[in-house]
């Protein structure tokens, strides 16, 4: 049995804690060995929302298998945020000493700086709060525009609905894709986000909608958009024909399939390229054959909606690796 202890400081986000707790607690009734446990420095602890939570003031006995989260609070700045007793602190520091995992959410992500958790380590939180955490822990290294990241069993998140993704990946990752995806689907979480999506990545801009179909090839190509995925394949998945998939495609997201597909490749290319990767690495890495393919989509707005498809550009689109639509055989 993993234990996931949640630490309740006062003026916490109620989605902080509700969001990872939702996800291993939907996991627990699908059968997977979690028990959650709620502590806190008081047995009651108010929320930034006004809602009084319990919580035990005793630890329960962890082992290297077991989980610490601290949801963020809600205050503008880490400055005002909760300063826990130093045996708190020390509690934090020895689990993860002892091989646990401690995992923030948001803000949170100051209280493990203070256990001294975040120095010489990758992190990251909200992006209004990024710059002012590098300055408290010039040790630490932030991530500028990613949801989550993982370092030596040191994980944090950007906050609110990044704790529910980060909390995802740690089911797959303990128990496999398959046991996530299961999860997400019964908490109705649409797009399962990787920790390197932005912050305002175009995978959020365009889920705005309630067609089935095109979340379900939307999370085909969120998963894999580095890879040619052809129309036909795409929608046989999705449960509709290509003509119907790229018709409805359109109508939600105002894009085609395909140049959803160029967003995702251009903006993970440019996240690498602004951590020193050349335009030529980065293509490759997207799935581009060289890094023409990639100046020529930059130069042009792949994001701008698409006000109609032709009808013989419905059956001809293909999300491909080559970047351009070609004929289906």
């Amino acid at each position: 049995m993993v234990k996931v202890v949640f630490l309740l400081l006062p003026g916490l986000h109620l989605l902080d804690l509700a969001g990872p707790a939702q996800v291993f607690s939907t996991a627990a009734d699908f059968g997977y060995a979690y028990e959650l446990a709620y502590v806190g420095e008081q047995a009651q602890v108010p929320s930034a929302q006004g809602v009084r939570l319990g919580a035990e003031t005793t630890w329960p006995e962890l082992t290297a298998e077991d989980l610490v989260f601290v949801p963020g609070c809600g205050l503008p700045e880490l400055a005002a945020g909760p300063r826990p007793a130093r045996a708190t602190l020390d509690l934090l520091a020895a689990h993860h000493a002892a091989g646990g995992t401690v995992a923030s959410v948001c803000s949170g992500a100051d209280v493990l700086g203070q256990a001294g958790l975040l120095d010489h380590r990758r992190c990251t939180t909200h992006h209004d709060l990024r710059d002012e955490l590098a300055r408290r822990y010039p040790l630490a290294r932030v991530e500028r525009d990613v949801l989550y990241v993982l370092d030596a069993r040191v994980v944090t998140s950007a906050g609110i609905a990044s704790g529910i993704d980060l909390a995802l990946h740690l089911v797959a990752t303990r128990h496999g894709p398959a046991a996530a995806a299961k999860v997400a689907r019964d908490m109705v979480v649409y797009a399962r986000r990787t920790g390197e999506a932005s912050q305002t990545s175009a995978m959020l801009r365009h889920r705005w909608h309630l067609r089935d179909a095109v979340h379900r090839a939307q999370d085909l190509i969120d998963s894999g958009f580095c890879e040619p995925l052809p129309l036909e394949d795409l929608a046989a998945a999705s449960g509709v024909s290509a003509r119907t998939l790229t018709r409805q495609f359109v109508e939600s997201t105002g894009l085609t399939p395909l140049r959803y597909q160029q967003t995702l490749r251009i903006e993970r290319a440019e996240h690498l390229m602004s951590h020193g990767a050349t335009a030529q690495a980065a293509a490759h890495a997207v799935g581009f054959t060289d890094a023409r393919m990639l100046r020529r989509l930059r130069s042009r707005k792949d994001d701008a909606p698409v006000a109609s498809v032709p009808k013989s550009d419905i059956t001809m689109l293909d999300v491909s690796g080559a970047g351009g639509p070609r004929r289906s055989r």
